[in-house]
């Protein structure tokens, strides 16, 4: 059964874009990615399980998020990231903000893509091990391992 994109954009878009802003903090940007959100929704709308669509769509606006991270991490000549680095220069917390960028690209350079998911679902949305593992396919000691293999890397750099 496909779902009616419009309907499920007007119930489900707000959702969508403040999840997308939690993890950009960037208004223009988050709203770009809630429509890559929907855009993969509209290629498997006949696929989609309509019992199962909030998760779903929390689930792509975190992996849609993140890959937008990680492009502007390979990308700093984007003109997007020097207004925004500008901006937060103004406030004085530029250099926060680039130690911030460079820390989590040290953190994330040697992991699984879905390690970044994991550690969102779990450390920002609050999810307990056993929702983390159901929507990523891991059983709960999978979870668990890859989180603290992450704190061990971020402890590591900590160090340095």
């Amino acid at each position: 059964m496909a779902i009616e994109l419009e309907d499920v954009y007007g119930r489900y878009g707000p959702m969508v874009l403040r999840r997308c802003r939690r993890l950009l903090k960037d208004d223009g940007r988050a709203l770009d990615a809630m429509h890559d959100v929907f855009l993969q929704l509209l290629r498997r709308r006949e696929e989609i399980d309509p019992q199962r669509l909030a998760p779903l769509l929390m689930r792509i606006a975190t992996n849609v998020s993140l890959n937008h991270l990680r492009t502007w991490r390979r990308h700093p000549e984007d003109p997007g990231d020097e207004a925004l680095l500008q901006i937060a220069d103004a406030g004085g917390g530029g250099q926060g903000l680039a130690a911030a960028r460079l820390m989590l690209g040290k953190i994330f350079a040697r992991e699984q893509p879905s390690t970044g998911e994991i550690a969102v679902m779990h450390l920002v949305d609050g999810m307990t091990l056993e929702e983390v593992g159901r929507e990523v396919g891991l059983s709960v000691s999978g979870v668990r391992k890859r989180l603290r293999t992450l704190r061990a890397r971020v402890a590591a750099l900590e160090e340095v």
